[in-house]
This record gives C-alpha cells, structure tokens and sequence, in this order.
C-alpha cells in the first residue's frame, strides 16, 4: 500500500469523490495529518468511520523511521530507514533567522560529481513524495518546534525526481498543509536544463540553487559528468530565461576545491560568466570525507577568492560551516551505515 502523505490535498479530493464521499474530507485529513500530526487513522473524528475504513484499505501513514541522530553545535543529521530497508539523510541546521532542513530526493545519486559522497554510491530509486514529506515532519517532532526553511540539496538531483518533488512541494507549500512559504523552500539543481526550463514555468515562487562549481567546461567536465550533456552555454541561456520569467535571484553554489577551482583566474573567469545576472555566489569550503581525495581550500584562499568576486560587484556569500565533528559530508552518514 502507499503512503497517505503521497497525495496532495487535490488528489485527496479526487479520491474522496471516487469513493462516492464528499470532497471536503480532503481539509478534514490534511488538518488531521499536517496540523494535528495523527499517527493512526482510527484517531480522526470527523470522517465517517466506514469512509476511514475505505482509505485504511488502500493507505498507510508512516513508512519511514529516523534510525540515527549526530549532533555538533547549531547541526543535526538525521539517518531514516526506508520500508525497503534503503537509507537517506536530512540536515537540520540553526540558523539567526530560524531552522532550516536540508533533505534528500532521491536514494543514491546518478549524477557522478567527482567531489561529491553521494554521487560515489549510485542511484538506487527515486523517493516517492511521502518519503520527503516525512522527513521534514519526524525532524519536526523529534525537535518539538517547527522548521521554518527547506532545501532540497540533500541526496539525489532533485530534477531527476521532476514530478515527485513538484508533488511534495505542493504539499508543504500548501496553507492546509506544512504551510512553508515558496519564499522559503529552495531547490538544488546540478543543470538539467529541460526540467530548469519547466521549472521556470512552474506557478510557485519558489527559489532555484544552481551547483555550478566551475568557471569554465574544460574544468567542470572533470568534476562533474552533467556538463558534458549540458555545456555552460546552454545552462547559462536556459537561467536567462529563467530570470526573465520568474524575476527571481538565482544562487549558485560554488565548492572551493583545494588545487582544483579555488584559484585567481577561476574567480575571474566565474566573474566574467555571472556578470549581469540577477545572482549571488555561495561559497562552500568542502566538507572531506575518507573515500574521496579533495581536499578543502584554507580559509586565505577563500578569502582571496571572495574579494576577488566582491570586487567585481558580484554578490556573494561564504556558507557557515557545520558538522565539524560529524558525518558532514552529504551522503557520508548513509555510506558509514551501508558500507559496515
């Protein structure tokens, strides 16, 4: 059986009337499950006992559990169990403007970033919707307080997981629901251009985080596979068009490699290709893991590379670091689990 928490609150309109009951049970359960956080359908009042049996019959509640918690200072990582037995991962992080959550889409990754710990272990299967719902509610109630940001950068590319994640972004965007304001929620993009240009059509204002990592094709082939099916030039005219229909800023996200891409005239030349765009640079040192040979940029040098971008008028940002005494890295928790 599925999960509940696959439906958005339209689905479960379109189910109660297939069942010849009435369409604003759909509020009822969604009030029941996001506000209420029931753990049993028996514990719903105001549904007709022999409709809670119909939907007994065809959904389940839960089905994923939360089976390890690291904590440091101002981060928690969360390890879930999948009822296939799979694991993923999601980063609770305390920031001066709230909580955020960072959660995975997918089990395994497909898309080879050379630096990346996920993407050493391979895709395994797409997460359903509810498998991204809940982790966002257990991080809720293993916390006791609510989170007030999400982003979708955990495991996985989130656009190769295109219709789920739009799914699940209807859900905790919906004000019967989680209630997370698009404002609020960001998603993580390595550059599949067709679904970046789908994105941009998308009726949510919700924010859109490019993994970008290299100035220039003939390095970011090296690091990451997706380039070479989607060159610079065609992912920089698809984020044009992006800006020109949403108006919204864009970030891109820039891990400062030691050796690699943290040089001078790698700053330059990422100056020379944002320049004009409604963006900012987040600069992320690297968090290193044992299984993979990059190591972080010292903080001179990103400093170096900082003024360099600072400048040149281009807004940017050094991410704080976290989980210095964890499993930091994303897709490190589940690899020490797995690989035992």
């Amino acid at each position: 059986m599925t999960s509940i928490y696959n439906l958005t609150r339209e689905d479960l309109e379109k189910y109660f009337l297939s069942i010849n009951s009435k369409k604003f049970h759909a509020d009822q359960l969604f009030d029941w499950l996001y506000v209420k956080r029931v753990k049993s359908f028996d514990d719903v009042t105001n549904i007709k006992k022999e409709v809670l049996e119909e939907i007994k019959k065809n959904y389940i509640l839960n089905n994923i559990k939360i089976v390890n918690v690291e904590k440091d200072q101002d981060v928690h990582k969360y390890l879930f169990e999948l009822n296939d037995g799979e694991h993923i991962e999601a980063v609770l992080m305390f920031h001066d403007y709230g909580t955020s959550v960072c959660i995975s889409s997918q089990v395994g990754c497909n898309m080879g970033c050379k630096f990346c710990e996920s993407g050493r272990r391979k895709k395994v299967r797409n997460l359903e919707v509810s498998e991204m719902v809940l982790q966002i509610l257990l991080i809720e109630e293993e916390l006791g307080s609510r989170i007030s940001h999400v982003v979708v950068m955990g495991i996985g590319e989130p656009f190769d997981n295109y219709d789920n994640l739009i799914k699940f972004f209807r859900i905790i965007n919906d004000p019967k629901g989680i209630s997370i304001g698009a404002r609020h929620i960001t998603v993580s993009t390595c550059g599949i251009v067709p679904k970046i240009l789908e994105f941009s059509d998308l009726d949510m204002q919700i924010n859109l985080a490019i993994s970008l990592h290299a100035p220039n094709d003939e390095l970011r082939n090296k690091i990451m596979p997706i380039n070479k099916a989607y060159p610079l030039k065609e992912l920089m005219d698809a984020l044009k068009i992006y800006l020109k229909k949403t108006n919204r800023r864009l970030t891109f996200e820039y891990i400062l490699l030691k050796d690699v891409n943290d040089s001078e005239d790698c700053a330059l030349e990422l100056v020379k290709l944002v320049k004009g765009l409604n963006c900012y640079i987040n600069l992320i040192p690297y968090n290193e893991t044992n299984n993979i040979d990059f190591k972080r940029t010292n903080t001179i040098q990103i400093m170096r590379f900082y003024d360099i971008l600072k400048k040149n008028s281009i807004g940017v940002t050094i991410r704080k670091e976290f989980g210095g005494k964890i499993s930091a890295a994303c897709g490190q928790l589940r690899s020490k689990k797995e690989e035992l």
